[in-house]
């Protein structure tokens, strides 16, 4: 079993910062990716922030120079995005997303259950 938790949201003012966490936990042997997704109200899942074991990272356009995914080197298993210059349309419920292999070299495909951002004055 494999348990991924966010946390770190909350509400912040236009213009203000956030860092999300993201923890992954179980019988893991290999992380692959771990990724951040947002859903914003009547919007569909979107892919945010993407980084691959192999050092790759990839942004949504709309983020890019303002959202920053990284891992924690201590711990290969934590995922940050740090995300400045938040606008009203940041608001969204944001989702980790991590996927890889389990001890039991079973794959596996494991969600948080989502984390509030809500940017307004």
């Amino acid at each position: 079993q494999v348990q991924t938790v966010e946390s770190g949201g909350g509400l912040v003012q236009p213009g203000g910062s956030l860092r999300l966490s993201c923890a992954a936990s179980g019988s893991i042997l290999r992380v692959s990716l771990m990724a951040w997704y947002r859903q914003g109200p009547g919007k569909q899942r979107e892919l945010v922030a993407a980084d691959t074991t192999g050092g790759t990272t990839n942004y949504a356009d709309s983020v890019k120079g303002r959202f920053t995914i990284s891992r924690d080197n201590a711990k290969n298993q934590v995922i940050y995005l740090q995300m400045n210059s938040l606008q009203p349309e940041d608001t969204a419920v944001y989702y980790c997303h991590v996927n890889g292999w389990t001890t039991r070299w079973e794959s596996f495909d494991s969600w948080g259950q989502g984390t509030q951002v809500t940017v307004s004055s």
